[in-house]
Protein backbone atom coordinates (compact mmCIF):
# COMPACT_ATOMS: atom_id res chain seq x y z
CA UNK A 1 0.00 0.00 0.00
CA UNK A 2 1.41 3.47 -0.75
CA UNK A 3 2.76 5.57 1.81
CA UNK A 4 1.78 8.74 -0.49
CA UNK A 5 5.13 10.18 0.27
CA UNK A 6 5.96 10.21 -3.68
CA UNK A 7 2.40 10.88 -4.70
CA UNK A 8 1.00 9.12 -7.45
CA UNK A 9 4.72 8.46 -9.19
CA UNK A 10 5.09 4.87 -10.65
CA UNK A 11 7.64 2.53 -11.25
CA UNK A 12 10.65 4.32 -13.66
CA UNK A 13 10.90 2.32 -16.99
CA UNK A 14 13.59 2.20 -19.39
CA UNK A 15 12.69 4.18 -22.62
CA UNK A 16 16.13 4.53 -24.12
CA UNK A 17 18.59 7.24 -24.99
CA UNK A 18 15.98 8.99 -27.14
CA UNK A 19 13.61 9.65 -23.94
CA UNK A 20 13.44 13.34 -22.96
CA UNK A 21 11.26 11.86 -19.77
CA UNK A 22 13.38 12.73 -16.82
CA UNK A 23 11.55 10.08 -14.80
CA UNK A 24 12.80 7.46 -17.27
CA UNK A 25 15.66 5.81 -17.51
CA UNK A 26 17.70 6.48 -20.92
CA UNK A 27 20.71 4.19 -20.37
CA UNK A 28 20.34 1.77 -17.18
CA UNK A 29 18.82 -1.26 -19.22
CA UNK A 30 18.93 -3.62 -16.43
CA UNK A 31 18.29 -6.35 -19.04
CA UNK A 32 21.00 -5.24 -21.44
CA UNK A 33 23.84 -7.51 -22.15
CA UNK A 34 27.55 -6.02 -21.67
CA UNK A 35 30.65 -8.37 -21.71
CA UNK A 36 28.18 -11.55 -22.02
CA UNK A 37 26.30 -10.42 -18.38
CA UNK A 38 22.75 -8.02 -17.61
CA UNK A 39 23.55 -4.63 -16.66
CA UNK A 40 21.82 -5.08 -13.70
CA UNK A 41 24.09 -7.72 -12.63
CA UNK A 42 27.14 -5.78 -13.98
CA UNK A 43 26.19 -2.76 -11.77
CA UNK A 44 24.51 -4.46 -9.07
CA UNK A 45 22.69 -0.86 -7.81
CA UNK A 46 21.97 -0.22 -3.93
CA UNK A 47 19.82 2.28 -2.26
CA UNK A 48 21.36 3.79 0.97
CA UNK A 49 19.26 3.93 3.85
CA UNK A 50 21.02 7.02 5.58
CA UNK A 51 21.65 9.60 2.88
CA UNK A 52 18.01 8.96 1.52
CA UNK A 53 15.56 8.48 4.71
CA UNK A 54 18.10 9.82 7.54
CA UNK A 55 19.39 12.68 6.68
CA UNK A 56 17.65 15.51 7.42
CA UNK A 57 19.09 18.49 4.98
CA UNK A 58 21.26 19.95 7.78
CA UNK A 59 24.99 21.72 7.63
CA UNK A 60 27.41 23.41 9.97
CA UNK A 61 25.76 26.50 9.45
CA UNK A 62 21.61 25.69 9.37
CA UNK A 63 19.14 23.17 10.48
CA UNK A 64 16.90 20.69 8.74
CA UNK A 65 15.53 21.37 5.20
CA UNK A 66 13.98 18.27 4.58
CA UNK A 67 11.55 18.39 7.04
CA UNK A 68 10.36 14.02 6.53
CA UNK A 69 7.26 13.10 8.44
CA UNK A 70 9.02 10.09 10.47
CA UNK A 71 11.58 13.16 11.30
CA UNK A 72 9.09 14.89 13.39
CA UNK A 73 10.02 15.69 16.72
CA UNK A 74 7.34 14.40 19.34
CA UNK A 75 6.56 11.25 17.34
CA UNK A 76 7.09 7.72 18.64
CA UNK A 77 10.55 6.71 17.45
CA UNK A 78 9.38 3.19 16.85
CA UNK A 79 6.24 4.64 14.51
CA UNK A 80 8.70 6.43 12.42
CA UNK A 81 10.93 3.69 12.11
CA UNK A 82 7.85 1.99 10.86
CA UNK A 83 6.81 4.45 8.63
CA UNK A 84 10.23 5.51 7.50
CA UNK A 85 10.71 1.75 6.16
CA UNK A 86 7.70 1.54 4.20
CA UNK A 87 8.59 4.50 2.14
CA UNK A 88 12.00 3.03 1.43
CA UNK A 89 10.63 -0.01 0.21
CA UNK A 90 8.47 2.18 -1.65
CA UNK A 91 11.31 3.85 -3.23
CA UNK A 92 13.36 0.75 -3.19
CA UNK A 93 10.03 -0.13 -6.18
CA UNK A 94 10.16 3.03 -7.71
CA UNK A 95 13.27 2.97 -8.83
CA UNK A 96 13.30 -0.78 -9.62
CA UNK A 97 16.77 -1.56 -8.17
CA UNK A 98 18.06 -4.72 -6.49
CA UNK A 99 19.39 -3.79 -3.49
CA UNK A 100 19.70 -1.82 -0.42
CA UNK A 101 22.27 -0.84 2.19
CA UNK A 102 22.10 0.34 6.01
CA UNK A 103 23.08 1.10 9.50
CA UNK A 104 22.27 -0.27 12.56
CA UNK A 105 20.87 3.21 13.18
CA UNK A 106 19.47 4.16 10.92
CA UNK A 107 16.46 1.76 10.95
CA UNK A 108 15.89 1.89 14.70
CA UNK A 109 15.87 4.20 17.55
CA UNK A 110 19.07 3.65 19.58
CA UNK A 111 17.10 2.69 23.43
CA UNK A 112 18.30 3.10 26.43
CA UNK A 113 20.62 -0.28 26.90
CA UNK A 114 22.23 -2.17 23.91
CA UNK A 115 19.44 -4.79 24.76
CA UNK A 116 17.06 -2.15 23.59
CA UNK A 117 18.43 -0.89 20.49
CA UNK A 118 19.11 -4.71 19.62
CA UNK A 119 14.89 -5.48 20.04
CA UNK A 120 14.24 -2.39 18.29
CA UNK A 121 16.55 -3.14 14.88
CA UNK A 122 15.45 -6.47 15.18
CA UNK A 123 11.46 -5.32 15.54
CA UNK A 124 12.50 -3.48 12.00
CA UNK A 125 14.45 -6.31 10.89
CA UNK A 126 11.23 -8.48 11.01
CA UNK A 127 9.71 -5.64 8.64
CA UNK A 128 12.33 -5.62 5.81
CA UNK A 129 12.13 -9.42 6.38
CA UNK A 130 9.15 -9.50 5.22
CA UNK A 131 9.22 -6.70 2.70
CA UNK A 132 12.21 -8.36 0.90
CA UNK A 133 10.11 -11.66 0.40
CA UNK A 134 6.99 -9.76 -0.97
CA UNK A 135 9.31 -7.51 -3.25
CA UNK A 136 12.69 -9.80 -4.15
CA UNK A 137 14.56 -6.72 -2.98
CA UNK A 138 17.50 -7.87 -1.31
CA UNK A 139 20.45 -6.20 1.36
CA UNK A 140 23.80 -5.34 -0.57
CA UNK A 141 25.35 -5.40 3.43
CA UNK A 142 24.89 -3.73 6.75
CA UNK A 143 27.03 -2.45 9.27
CA UNK A 144 26.81 -0.76 12.68
CA UNK A 145 27.09 3.06 13.38
CA UNK A 146 29.64 3.11 15.61
CA UNK A 147 30.03 6.84 15.20
CA UNK A 148 27.36 9.29 15.92
CA UNK A 149 26.54 8.37 19.54
CA UNK A 150 28.26 10.63 22.26
CA UNK A 151 30.28 7.00 24.05
CA UNK A 152 32.36 7.00 20.53
CA UNK A 153 34.09 10.45 20.41
CA UNK A 154 37.53 8.57 21.46
CA UNK A 155 36.62 5.67 18.72
CA UNK A 156 35.16 2.68 18.82
CA UNK A 157 37.90 -0.31 18.34
CA UNK A 158 40.52 2.19 19.39
CA UNK A 159 39.01 3.77 22.15
CA UNK A 160 41.04 3.66 25.00
CA UNK A 161 38.17 2.48 27.31
CA UNK A 162 38.04 -1.44 27.14
CA UNK A 163 34.37 -1.10 28.10
CA UNK A 164 33.72 0.93 24.93
CA UNK A 165 35.40 -1.54 22.96
CA UNK A 166 33.50 -4.05 24.37
CA UNK A 167 29.89 -2.00 23.89
CA UNK A 168 30.89 -1.78 20.16
CA UNK A 169 31.79 -5.34 19.77
CA UNK A 170 28.86 -6.26 21.02
CA UNK A 171 26.66 -4.06 18.88
CA UNK A 172 28.66 -5.32 15.25
CA UNK A 173 27.85 -8.84 16.58
CA UNK A 174 24.40 -8.38 16.72
CA UNK A 175 24.60 -5.84 12.84
CA UNK A 176 26.22 -8.86 11.51
CA UNK A 177 23.58 -11.61 13.24
CA UNK A 178 20.64 -9.28 11.78
CA UNK A 179 22.85 -8.98 7.91
CA UNK A 180 23.48 -12.49 8.15
CA UNK A 181 19.56 -13.23 8.68
CA UNK A 182 18.47 -11.17 5.95
CA UNK A 183 20.89 -12.37 3.66
CA UNK A 184 23.16 -9.42 3.21
CA UNK A 185 25.89 -10.14 0.81
CA UNK A 186 28.72 -8.23 2.66
CA UNK A 187 29.28 -6.93 5.85
CA UNK A 188 31.16 -3.50 6.34
CA UNK A 189 33.20 -1.69 8.42
CA UNK A 190 33.61 1.78 8.32
CA UNK A 191 35.55 3.02 11.14
CA UNK A 192 33.93 6.57 11.51
CA UNK A 193 36.09 7.88 14.59
CA UNK A 194 39.07 5.32 14.32
CA UNK A 195 41.58 7.73 14.41
CA UNK A 196 43.34 10.10 16.36
CA UNK A 197 43.19 14.74 17.33
CA UNK A 198 46.35 14.76 18.87
CA UNK A 199 49.55 12.55 19.88
CA UNK A 200 49.84 14.14 23.18
CA UNK A 201 47.19 11.85 24.44
CA UNK A 202 47.15 8.45 22.16
CA UNK A 203 49.33 5.71 21.90
CA UNK A 204 48.81 4.78 18.12
CA UNK A 205 50.67 1.12 18.48
CA UNK A 206 47.92 0.19 21.61
CA UNK A 207 45.04 1.85 19.34
CA UNK A 208 46.29 -0.48 16.05
CA UNK A 209 46.60 -3.57 18.14
CA UNK A 210 42.94 -2.89 19.30
CA UNK A 211 42.22 -2.38 16.08
CA UNK A 212 43.46 -5.32 14.72
CA UNK A 213 41.86 -7.54 17.60
CA UNK A 214 38.75 -6.31 17.17
CA UNK A 215 38.66 -7.21 13.19
CA UNK A 216 40.13 -10.63 13.83
CA UNK A 217 36.97 -11.16 16.01
CA UNK A 218 34.87 -10.04 13.46
CA UNK A 219 36.32 -12.55 11.06
CA UNK A 220 36.19 -14.86 13.82
CA UNK A 221 32.42 -14.58 14.36
CA UNK A 222 31.24 -14.67 10.54
CA UNK A 223 33.05 -18.32 9.97
CA UNK A 224 31.26 -19.34 13.42
CA UNK A 225 27.99 -18.48 12.10
CA UNK A 226 28.56 -20.02 8.79
CA UNK A 227 28.03 -15.94 6.80
CA UNK A 228 29.13 -16.91 3.45
CA UNK A 229 29.56 -12.89 2.58
CA UNK A 230 32.45 -10.48 2.29
CA UNK A 231 33.97 -8.67 5.17
CA UNK A 232 34.77 -5.19 3.86
CA UNK A 233 36.59 -2.39 4.94
CA UNK A 234 35.74 1.55 3.76
CA UNK A 235 39.01 3.76 3.92
CA UNK A 236 38.29 6.87 4.76
CA UNK A 237 41.01 9.63 5.36
CA UNK A 238 40.80 12.96 7.80
CA UNK A 239 36.72 13.72 8.49
CA UNK A 240 35.83 13.30 10.84
CA UNK A 241 39.01 12.42 13.26
CA UNK A 242 42.64 14.71 12.05
CA UNK A 243 44.18 11.47 11.22
CA UNK A 244 42.11 8.06 10.44
CA UNK A 245 43.62 4.79 10.24
CA UNK A 246 42.32 3.55 7.21
CA UNK A 247 43.41 6.54 5.39
CA UNK A 248 43.31 4.96 1.83
CA UNK A 249 43.56 1.45 0.14
CA UNK A 250 47.76 1.46 0.70
CA UNK A 251 46.96 2.22 4.76
CA UNK A 252 44.79 -0.79 5.02
CA UNK A 253 46.38 -3.55 3.32
CA UNK A 254 49.68 -2.75 5.17
CA UNK A 255 47.50 -2.91 8.55
CA UNK A 256 45.52 -6.02 6.92
CA UNK A 257 49.03 -7.65 6.49
CA UNK A 258 50.31 -6.70 9.84
CA UNK A 259 47.55 -8.49 11.72
CA UNK A 260 46.74 -11.67 9.41
CA UNK A 261 43.80 -10.34 7.87
CA UNK A 262 44.89 -10.02 3.78
CA UNK A 263 43.24 -13.01 2.56
CA UNK A 264 39.75 -12.48 4.93
CA UNK A 265 38.67 -8.84 4.26
CA UNK A 266 38.35 -6.91 1.60
CA UNK A 267 37.27 -3.18 0.22
CA UNK A 268 34.39 -1.13 -0.13
CA UNK A 269 35.78 1.90 -1.81
CA UNK A 270 34.62 5.56 -1.72
CA UNK A 271 34.85 8.19 -4.55
CA UNK A 272 34.76 11.07 -2.42
CA UNK A 273 36.61 9.39 0.67
CA UNK A 274 39.45 8.73 -2.55
CA UNK A 275 39.68 12.56 -3.32
CA UNK A 276 40.10 13.31 0.37
CA UNK A 277 43.00 10.87 0.34
CA UNK A 278 44.45 12.86 -2.57
CA UNK A 279 43.78 10.34 -4.96
CA UNK A 280 41.72 9.70 -8.01
CA UNK A 281 38.87 6.99 -7.66
CA UNK A 282 40.19 4.67 -9.98
CA UNK A 283 43.69 4.84 -8.29
CA UNK A 284 42.27 3.09 -5.54
CA UNK A 285 40.05 0.93 -7.24
CA UNK A 286 43.56 -0.14 -9.10
CA UNK A 287 45.47 -0.23 -6.22
CA UNK A 288 42.42 -2.62 -4.98
CA UNK A 289 42.57 -4.78 -7.78
CA UNK A 290 45.97 -5.02 -7.61
CA UNK A 291 46.59 -6.22 -4.12
CA UNK A 292 43.06 -8.64 -4.86
CA UNK A 293 41.26 -7.02 -2.19
CA UNK A 294 38.40 -4.88 -4.24
CA UNK A 295 35.18 -5.80 -2.94
CA UNK A 296 32.59 -3.36 -3.42
CA UNK A 297 32.10 0.37 -4.15
CA UNK A 298 30.12 3.54 -2.76
CA UNK A 299 29.31 5.54 -5.46
CA UNK A 300 29.09 9.20 -5.30
CA UNK A 301 30.88 12.49 -6.62
CA UNK A 302 32.76 14.67 -4.34
CA UNK A 303 33.06 19.10 -4.91
CA UNK A 304 36.44 19.41 -6.20
CA UNK A 305 36.06 22.88 -4.59
CA UNK A 306 35.12 21.79 -0.86
CA UNK A 307 37.70 19.94 1.49
CA UNK A 308 35.34 17.70 3.30
CA UNK A 309 32.88 14.35 2.06
CA UNK A 310 30.03 16.33 0.31
CA UNK A 311 28.40 13.06 -1.59
CA UNK A 312 26.89 14.06 -4.77
CA UNK A 313 25.74 11.62 -6.98
CA UNK A 314 27.58 10.26 -9.30
CA UNK A 315 27.19 11.73 -12.83
CA UNK A 316 30.38 12.75 -14.33
CA UNK A 317 30.02 9.94 -17.42
CA UNK A 318 34.22 9.85 -18.17
CA UNK A 319 34.87 9.24 -14.45
CA UNK A 320 32.45 6.19 -14.41
CA UNK A 321 33.75 5.04 -17.35
CA UNK A 322 37.61 4.68 -15.87
CA UNK A 323 35.81 3.21 -12.44
CA UNK A 324 34.44 0.60 -14.03
CA UNK A 325 36.83 -0.17 -16.40
CA UNK A 326 38.84 -1.36 -12.97
CA UNK A 327 36.30 -2.85 -11.78
CA UNK A 328 35.82 -5.06 -15.13
CA UNK A 329 39.55 -6.13 -15.35
CA UNK A 330 38.99 -7.17 -11.65
CA UNK A 331 36.64 -9.05 -13.35
CA UNK A 332 33.62 -7.58 -11.75
CA UNK A 333 31.77 -7.77 -8.31
CA UNK A 334 30.86 -10.98 -6.92
CA UNK A 335 29.57 -10.39 -3.77
CA UNK A 336 30.08 -6.63 -3.83
CA UNK A 337 28.03 -3.86 -6.02
CA UNK A 338 27.37 -0.54 -6.68
CA UNK A 339 25.92 1.88 -4.05
CA UNK A 340 24.49 5.07 -3.66
CA UNK A 341 26.38 6.53 -1.46
CA UNK A 342 24.86 10.07 -1.91
CA UNK A 343 22.59 12.78 -0.42
CA UNK A 344 20.47 15.39 -2.41
CA UNK A 345 21.40 18.90 -2.04
CA UNK A 346 19.93 20.28 0.89
CA UNK A 347 17.54 22.69 -1.04
CA UNK A 348 16.42 19.61 -3.16
CA UNK A 349 13.36 19.01 -0.72
CA UNK A 350 10.87 17.61 -2.48
CA UNK A 351 10.06 14.02 -2.20
CA UNK A 352 10.83 13.54 -6.38
CA UNK A 353 14.10 14.93 -5.93
CA UNK A 354 15.47 11.34 -4.28
CA UNK A 355 13.66 9.89 -7.55
CA UNK A 356 15.65 12.40 -9.66
CA UNK A 357 19.04 11.70 -7.80
CA UNK A 358 18.93 7.60 -8.47
CA UNK A 359 17.36 7.82 -11.81
CA UNK A 360 19.98 10.15 -13.23
CA UNK A 361 23.34 8.82 -11.51
CA UNK A 362 21.73 4.73 -12.41
CA UNK A 363 22.01 6.37 -16.40
CA UNK A 364 25.41 7.74 -15.68
CA UNK A 365 26.84 4.53 -14.02
CA UNK A 366 24.82 2.82 -16.76
CA UNK A 367 27.38 4.81 -19.59
CA UNK A 368 30.25 4.21 -17.31
CA UNK A 369 29.81 1.00 -18.12
CA UNK A 370 29.36 0.91 -21.26
CA UNK A 371 32.13 3.01 -22.49
CA UNK A 372 34.16 0.61 -20.37
CA UNK A 373 33.18 -2.28 -21.69
CA UNK A 374 33.65 -0.82 -25.21
CA UNK A 375 37.58 0.22 -24.14
CA UNK A 376 37.86 -3.76 -23.31
CA UNK A 377 37.04 -4.75 -26.20
CA UNK A 378 38.51 -2.41 -28.06
CA UNK A 379 42.10 -3.74 -26.55
CA UNK A 380 44.11 -0.76 -27.41
CA UNK A 381 44.63 0.40 -24.09
CA UNK A 382 45.43 -3.07 -22.59
CA UNK A 383 47.52 -3.89 -25.24
CA UNK A 384 49.20 -0.49 -24.91
CA UNK A 385 50.16 -1.70 -21.58
CA UNK A 386 51.02 -5.20 -21.77
CA UNK A 387 53.42 -4.10 -24.64
CA UNK A 388 54.99 -1.30 -22.35
CA UNK A 389 56.39 -4.17 -19.78
CA UNK A 390 56.09 -6.76 -22.45
CA UNK A 391 60.58 -6.87 -21.72
CA UNK A 392 59.58 -8.41 -18.58
CA UNK A 393 58.23 -11.34 -19.95
CA UNK A 394 61.50 -12.58 -21.50
CA UNK A 395 63.16 -15.06 -19.10
CA UNK A 396 66.54 -13.42 -18.26
CA UNK A 397 64.36 -10.42 -17.04
CA UNK A 398 61.60 -13.00 -15.51
CA UNK A 399 64.14 -14.19 -13.52
CA UNK A 400 65.49 -10.95 -11.69
CA UNK A 401 61.30 -10.58 -9.79
CA UNK A 402 61.14 -14.39 -9.51
CA UNK A 403 64.76 -14.29 -7.18
CA UNK A 404 67.20 -15.24 -9.94
CA UNK A 405 69.42 -12.37 -9.86
CA UNK A 406 71.79 -10.19 -7.97
CA UNK A 407 72.95 -6.90 -7.88
CA UNK A 408 76.42 -7.91 -9.13
CA UNK A 409 74.89 -10.23 -11.86
CA UNK A 410 72.82 -7.52 -13.78
CA UNK A 411 76.13 -4.64 -13.35
CA UNK A 412 77.74 -7.97 -15.13
CA UNK A 413 74.97 -7.89 -17.64
CA UNK A 414 75.39 -4.21 -18.04
CA UNK A 415 78.75 -3.81 -18.21
CA UNK A 416 79.59 -7.14 -20.68
CA UNK A 417 76.93 -5.74 -23.43
CA UNK A 418 77.58 -1.69 -22.88
CA UNK A 419 74.08 -1.78 -22.18
CA UNK A 420 72.08 1.69 -23.13
CA UNK A 421 68.62 2.01 -22.65
CA UNK A 422 67.20 4.39 -24.55
CA UNK A 423 63.80 5.94 -23.11
CA UNK A 424 60.17 4.71 -24.84
CA UNK A 425 57.44 7.40 -25.19
CA UNK A 426 54.68 6.87 -22.61
CA UNK A 427 52.00 8.13 -24.95
CA UNK A 428 49.56 9.79 -22.40
CA UNK A 429 47.91 12.09 -24.57
CA UNK A 430 47.09 9.21 -27.57
CA UNK A 431 45.80 7.37 -24.42
CA UNK A 432 43.66 9.83 -22.73
CA UNK A 433 42.54 10.55 -26.94
CA UNK A 434 41.77 6.77 -26.98
CA UNK A 435 39.74 6.62 -23.64
CA UNK A 436 37.51 9.61 -25.23
CA UNK A 437 36.79 7.86 -28.04
CA UNK A 438 34.28 5.53 -25.90
CA UNK A 439 32.69 8.16 -23.64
Amino acid sequence: MSTGFFGDLQPIPFAGPDSRDPLTYRHYNKDEIVLGKRMEDHLRLAVCYWHSFCWPGTDPFGGETFNRSWMAAGGDPMEQAKLKADVAFEMFQILGMPFFTFHDRDIAPEGGTLAESNANVNAIADIFERKMDDTGIKLLWGTANMFSNRRFMSGAATNPDPDVFAYAAAQVKNAMDVTYRLKGQNYVLWGGREGYETLLNTSMKHELDQLGRFLNMVVEYKHKIGFKGTILIEPKPQEPSKHQYDFDVGTVFGFLKAYGLENEVKMNIEQGHAILAGHSFEHELHHARSLGILGSVDMNRNDYQCGWDTDHFAMNVPELALAYYEILMDGGFTTGGTNFDAKLRRQSIDPVDLIHGHVGSADALAQGLKAAAAIIEDGRLKGFVDERYAGWSRPENAEILNGGSSLEALADRVHASDLEPQPKSGKQEYLESLVNLFV
